[in-house]
């Protein structure tokens, strides 16, 4: 067998692999944000110091979790840093997150493995519900920048 049939043979089963973790996580983030009327004008706060976020409404805390980053896209280089290749990262925030590394070494994912890579919106997608499969994450929540945008996994939601 040769060397390129074994590559179009493992993109299969990357992609089959990025699909159904596509369908889990989606339903558990579309639990989420409905179980929790995470959707229109609620208030959140996040902090990477000690890794949690809380939403409030009427300036009031309604909800607590906790939060591991995956990744940030830097807008200049156009590129995905993976959480676990970035050492400015508060050690709190990083979670479970070489779990996701692990996971595509066992398997040989190249996107999981490299510690950056071109922050096309395909992989970003694809690295981002992975991970948050992976970690078995309640939902996603996204924050944009202007330099950068992170990318964090949600778990532990409880009502306050």
């Amino acid at each position: 067998m040769g060397h390129g049939e074994q590559a179009a043979h493992d993109h299969e089963l990357w992609e089959s692999l990025v699909s159904a973790a596509r369908d889990r996580v989606g339903q558990r983030h579309a639990a989420m944000v409905s179980d929790h009327g995470l959707s229109g004008d609620v208030q959140y706060h996040w902090s990477m110091d000690d890794a949690t976020i809380s939403w409030s409404r009427d300036g009031r805390d309604s909800l607590h979790g906790r939060i591991t980053m995956i990744g940030s896209v830097d807008h200049v280089q156009q590129t995905w840093l993976w959480s676990w290749a970035n050492d400015s990262l508060p050690p709190a925030v990083l979670g479970d997150i070489t779990d996701v590394r692990r996971y595509g070494e066992e398997r040989s994912f190249p996107l999981l493995m490299s510690p950056s890579f071109r922050a096309e919106q395909k992989p970003v997608a694809q690295a981002r519900i992975v991970a948050a499969d992976v970690l078995a994450a309640e939902g996603l929540w996204f924050e944009p920048g202007d330099e950068l945008d992170l990318h964090f996994a949600i778990h532990d939601l409880r009502r306050v």
